[in-house]
């Protein structure tokens, strides 16, 4: 009974008779095409008795080869190799292991380089670190041929050797050698950059190094010191979990340096009638709010209430709270069912307070939760950042001769910059080891120009027990040095830091194999970590008086977060990250404050879709203290708490940052003592903005059975015709399954011999990361069009994913309702019900969206020069060269997959990105044609990867194996929500995805028969 519930992308869809919805459902094109403009006078055409044939056999074939000829994409004329290496066969991939660990990501990947160049990232699948599930660390690759980056080593804003610089730079250390030097890093979790850096504090005693993490967990770091003796963060084995409780704790995001996604899915994908179960209580809607089943939009000084409340119950009383009794009833069911499964249950809680992470840590070991692990716990976060104060008054003391500063960029993301930049004017000598001239390298005497990880050597320490090595893929672009090799300059030392590494590791790790572990990029060895030497301990009692003082605030509550596609902003330059759409409000190319619709009327702030479905908004100024932002923009978020706002980090750079991608506002002035949760006055100011907002693009409203949903409980007690019925047909009078041969249109292809491709994508195990819509950009040469192009509905991304809000408070809800309707009055009012939506309890759910490769594709009849077409392995084919940009294919998609090629991307002072200068072209990957304008262009389900599977199976004489073949897409998806494969394999494991109860197709009704297949989104709705 999934197809009667009523699910909405945008508030507009609310409206009833909304003329623009309606011109959006029934329209093409978002706006009017100026055909007469290149076509003549619009009344003679019209009046015309040339035929639609005729028309288009003078247009396809003549007219438009001519014009064809005349807009031919340029030649590139490339030179071989004089002397070609040995290792580098031209065509043919290489794939090194290696680690990224730039101080707020940290993933083991592979990356593949194509004759020198690296041009994508992968997941390491052998590795036991962290995953590469992450949209940044696929987009990573793109930096490497960033613009901006610094090209030699500067001294006072001049270009120096680095004979001069270290000479220099080594003459004014000694002489402040009587005051303080302070070393301010990021968290490198390297020992051997540890241990480099102790050794140069042995040669310069007078140095003091501080750790700065962008965005701080120093509250969970202490918590877990004061309990455990060790300075690093819990980990967590998702896959494990059966009950999952969260408080303000974005753990599908970037909590506590994310990646544990990949193990949520495993515990939510049903499984012999069970799966785990989430409660999350949260001010803004995120990922994880997103995709649990049970989500209680709560302010953060209620969430440090229910904190103390569950630690009361589980624990041990230690104070009172004063929920209300809605409130208290949802907390109360929560700690109900963490009791009743505690092997299995888990609470996690992201509020930056110590006490309340203590208090976390007491619930989960009372608990004896087997997804709480603390035998191996995280050390990719070590920031002291407290200490910065410190720092900072002591350069104001006159104590501080020199500061030097790696990896991070404390003019732009310190709460307090400005206290920093005038210390920073006292300092004599100032150093900063930067990849580009950013707001703390412009200020620094010397900047020592470093490298992109992909030309860098290392080793990480990601948890207790798992270490992953960094090698080069690719000599350096240009005159840089590791901060690491600058280190062991000033040391006078003689390694290089390869050899540094290598010879470190050797002494270390006994008995594994150098060789092998690069090739593998990361190997497990159990060490022991360094006890603290000295601790506090935390008073649970006197911490919960402490959170409950605090509980009540006036005005709003802020919550500050960190972007799927933006992170801390140490990617701001990157516009595949820029132009990723976030997984909740489905925009791009900004920041804004997001807003409960109860707030935003009672402050007269709209949101409002103009004639072409563009989305603008109000502006707020969000001040707290003498802090002040000015003209933030607001989005008016289904879910959001009322009371609460929510505003994004990372945006707003301005320095080393091309003029398209300096967007949005920076918000780290309203990062206070490093705690996420601000109390702030939001006023209303004059000016429209101009979103960039994707919610009503590519739409397939009016659609029925669009996502598929059911219960747990239903779908263990009903069948699967009650929750996933297949769409009927009337033949013969006589009601036939759809999916039958016999009511097809046309005859069926036999594609019993060779391969046949399907792709699955399971929804319950689908998060909406966006991992997979990078790696698509990066596999496909898939063009960056810009903020003003995405508002004409002309983005270019061949996969999207959809985001669905559901209009009732429950699904529970939806289905009693349902199954309790008797008769045509009752199902009409019952109906009526359902569509009316709350603004703040909605359900999320996330669907991807690419082409479907249907077997019965409606594009493929529909195009005169037969430029799209199908082949024996499933795949729906364009040919570009055929097409002539009728668009007569996209009209026909009812899955609004295809996208038209307005302009020329590539080499076009208009789309100033990476494909518009020689460095960025270096990413493209040559196995894929880089597509002039005029032709359409959409999803090839990654042709060309399984085209290579099959030679190289071909040419070793062998069979492939089950997984071998893969897409852009599935690769790139750590979750196991996309599986690829060949159904004639009927031991693979795609195949018997297409056996699955939960298995439907998109718009199934149509007769389309895609290869893409979903799976319904299962919800475990049971209360305690």
């Amino acid at each position: 009974m999934s197809s009667e519930k009523k699910y909405w992308k945008s508030a507009e869809q609310l409206e009833e008779n909304s003329p623009l919805v309606e011109a959006l459902e029934q329209n093409e094109f978002a706006e009017h095409i100026p055909a007469d403009e290149f076509l003549g006078d619009k009344e003679k055409l019209e009046s015309s008795q040339t035929s639609r044939r005729d028309f288009l056999k003078y247009v396809g074939f003549s007219t438009a080869a001519a014009s064809l000829a005349a807009c031919e994409g340029p030649v590139i004329k490339s030179i071989p190799y004089v002397v070609q290496p040995e290792r580098i066969v031209p065509g043919v991939a290489d794939y090194y292991a290696t680690t990224i660990a730039d101080g707020f990501d940290f993933a083991s990947i592979l990356v593949k380089t194509r004759e020198g160049r690296p041009i994508k990232i992968e997941t390491n699948k052998e590795s036991n670190g962290l995953s590469a599930g992450k949209a940044r660390v696929h987009a990573s690759v793109l930096d490497l041929y960033d613009i901006k980056r610094l090209q030699n080593p500067q001294i006072e804003n001049r270009d120096v050797t680095w004979t001069e610089f270290f000479s220099s730079l080594e003459t004014e250390l000694k002489a402040n050698s009587d005051k303080k030097t302070y070393l301010l890093t990021k968290t490198f979790a390297s020992p051997s950059t540890e241990k480099l850096i102790k050794e140069f504090q042995e040669k310069y005693p007078n140095v003091e190094h501080v750790i700065y993490d962008t965005v701080s967990d120093e509250a969970a770091l202490n918590a877990f010191e004061a309990k455990y003796g060790y300075r690093a963060l819990p980990n967590y084995d998702f896959s494990k979990s059966e009950m999952i409780v969260s408080v303000g704790a974005d753990f599908l995001g970037d909590w506590q340096g994310g990646a544990f996604d990949s193990g949520y899915s495993k515990s939510r994908v049903p499984k012999n009638g069970k799966m785990s179960r989430h409660v999350q209580f949260e001010a803004n809607m995120t990922l994880s709010g997103a995709n649990a089943d049970k989500r209680v939009p709560v302010k953060p000084s209620l969430q440090k209430q229910i904190v103390v409340e569950v630690y009361n119950q589980i624990v041990g009383r230690v104070a009172s709270t004063n929920l209300s009794d809605a409130l208290q009833s949802h907390v109360d069911n929560a700690i109900t069912q963490l009791k009743s499964k505690p092997s299995g249950a888990i609470f996690v809680t992201g509020l930056d307070s110590v006490e309340a992470q203590s208090m976390a840590l007491e619930i989960n070991e009372k608990l004896s939760s087997q997804v709480f692990n603390i035998e191996n716990p995280r050390l990719i976060r070590q920031g002291k950042n407290s200490e910065i104060q410190t720092m900072i008054s002591e350069i104001n003391a006159g104590n501080v001769g020199s500061v030097m500063v790696a990896g991070v960029n404390p003019v732009y993301s310190l709460p307090n910059a400005d206290d920093f930049v005038s210390a920073l004017e006292n300092v004599d000598t100032t150093v900063s080891f930067s990849m580009k001239k950013d707001e703390t390298a412009k200020l620094c005497k010397f900047i020592a120009a470093t490298p992109h990880y992909l030309e860098s050597w290392g080793d990480v320490r990601v948890t207790k027990n798992d270490f992953s090595l960094m090698q080069p893929t690719i000599k350096p672009l240009f005159n840089t040095k590791q901060f690491e090799d600058c280190l062991l300059k000033l040391n006078n030392s003689s390694f290089k830091y390869y050899e540094y590494v290598k010879d470190n590791f050797k002494s270390t790790f006994e008995g594994i194999s150098w060789n092998q572990s690069l090739h593998d990029g990361s190997f497990v060895y159990d060490m022991d970590l360094s006890k603290v030497e000295e601790t506090s301990t935390i008073d649970i009692s006197a911490g919960a008086k402490k959170l409950l003082s605090k509980s009540d605030s006036e005005g709003f509550e802020l919550t500050l977060y960190t972007k799927t596609s933006m992170g801390d902003g140490r990617q701001a330059n990157n516009p595949w990250l820029q132009e990723m759409p976030d997984p909740i409000t489905r925009t791009s190319w900004d920041n804004y404050v997001t807003m409960s619709k109860y707030d935003a009327e009672s402050l007269s702030l709209v949101n409002t879709n103009v004639a072409n479905g563009a989305l603008n908004g109000n502006y707020v100024t969000v001040a707290i203290g003498d802090k002040k932002l000015a003209k933030l923009p607001v989005i008016i978020q289904p879910g959001q708490a009322p009371g609460s706002i929510g505003v994004a980090l990372g945006y707003g750079k301005t320095e080393s940052i091309q003029e398209e991608m300096q967007v949005g506002v920076n918000a780290y002035p309203l990062y206070q003592n490093f705690d996420v949760n601000q109390t702030v006055k939001v006023d209303k100011v004059d000016g429209v903005h101009e979103f960039a907002c994707v919610q009503l693009h590519h739409t397939m409203m009016g659609r029925k059975d669009i996502v598929k949903e059911t219960s747990l409980e239903i779908f263990n007690t009903k069948d699967k015709k009650h929750w996933n019925a297949v769409p009927e047909v009337s033949l013969n009078h006589q009601e036939v399954e759809v999916t039958s041969p016999d009511v097809d249109l046309w005859d069926e292809f036999d594609r019993s011999i060779g391969h046949h491709f399907n792709l699955s994508i399971d929804l319950n195990a689908c998060t909406g990361c966006g991992a997979c819509v990078i790696a698509c950009h990066s596999e496909n040469n898939v063009p960056v069009v810009g903020k003003d192009e995405i508002r004409k509905s002309r983005d270019m991304h061949w996969l999207r994913i959809d985001r669905y809000y559901s209009s009732e408070d429950t699904i529970q809800g939806d289905y009693d309702k349902k199954n309790d309707i008797s008769g045509l009055s009752s199902a009409i009012g019952t109906y009526g019900d359902l569509e009316v939506a709350s603004a703040e309890d909605v359900q999320v759910i996330f669907q991807p969206v690419m082409c479907q490769h249907c077997n019965h594709a409606p594009c493929e009849t529909v195009c005169p020069v037969a430029a799209s077409a199908h082949g024996r392995q499933g795949q729906n084919h364009m040919t570009y060269n055929r097409c002539v940009g009728t668009r007569y294919c996209a009209n026909n998609c009812p899955y609004k997959v295809r996208r038209f090629n307005w302009f020329l991307y590539n080499q076009n002072d208009e789309f100033d990105y990476h494909m518009n200068n020689d460095l960025g072209r270096m990413v493209l990957n040559p196995d894929v044609t880089v597509r002039s304008r005029g032709v359409m262009e959409k999803c090839s389900m990654c042709i060309q990867m399984t085209q290579k599977t099959i030679l190289d199976a071909k040419r070793e004489g062998r069979v492939i194996e089950d997984g071998e073949f893969q897409t852009a897409c599935s690769a790139a998806c750590d979750n196991g929500a996309m599986v690829f494969g060949d159904i004639n394999d009927k031991e693979s494991v795609v195949y018997k995805k297409t056996q699955d109860d939960r298995m439907y197709h998109l718009l199934e009704y149509l007769g389309t028969k895609p290869n893409v297949m979903y799976h319904t989104k299962v919800r475990n709705t049971t209360e305690a």
